[in-house]
C-alpha cells in the first residue's frame, strides 16, 4: 500500500494498553470530524496502531513533505497535556514504543529527508502487559485539542 500524499498523520499506539492508545483515538477521531468535509487532498490520516515502525520507517515515499506522528509520550507534565515535539529535541534512544524499541534514531534519520513532528500527550495510564481498554479521562479529553495542533501544521 502506498501512503501517497505530501502530509501524513500517523497515530501511533496500542487501544489494549490504556492511554497508549491515544494515537489511534486521535485519528480515529479526524476520520470521523473529516467524514463530510473533505481534508486537503495532499493530507492522509493513517491509524498505524502497533505497526507505526513498519509504515513509517519502511515504507517512505518521495511524495512526503511532512509527517505527523501522534502518540504518548512521557515527558514528565500533567496527564492530558499535549507537546509538539520536533524530532531535534528527542533525545537519540529516548522515545520508544511500548515494547521498548527505540523509535527516534529512525525518526532523525527520516527528518534529514521529510519534516518530522511529534503530536505527544502526556499518558496517566499505560497498563501494558495488563490489557485495559479506553483512554482516561485526561488523555481522552486531549483528543481535541490535538486535532486542532495537527489542522494548524497542516493549514487547515
Amino acid at each position: 500500500m502506498a501512503f501517497d500524499a505530501e502530509i501524513l498523520v500517523v497515530g501511533c499506539g496500542n487501544i489494549l494498553f490504556k492511554d497508549d492508545g491515544f494515537g489511534p483515538a486521535v485519528t480515529e477521531a479526524m476520520e470521523e470530524q473529516f467524514k463530510e468535509n473533505e481534508l486537503p487532498d495532499n493530507v492522509m490520516i493513517l491509524d498505524a496502531g502497533t505497526g507505526g515502525p513498519h509504515y513509517i520507517f519502511s515504507l517512505p515515499n518521495e511524495l512526503w513533505k511532512k509527517l505527523i506522528i501522534v502518540d504518548v509520550v512521557e515527558f514528565g507534565a500533567e496527564p492530558g497535556t499535549l507537546r509538539k515535539f520536533d524530532v531535534s529535541e528527542l533525545p537519540e534512544g529516548s522515545y520508544e514504543n511500548v515494547h521498548s524499541w527505540p523509535v527516534s534514531q529512525p525518526l532523525h534519520d527520516l527528518s534529514e529527508t521529510y519534516e518530522v513532528i511529534v503530536i505527544g500527550c502526556q499518558p496517566e495510564s499505560v497498563s501494558a502487559p495488563d490489557v485495559a481498554l479506553g483512554l482516561t479521562k485526561n488523555v481522552e479529553d486531549a483528543i481535541p485539542k490535538a486535532i486542532k495542533m495537527i489542522l494548524k501544521e497542516i493549514g487547515v
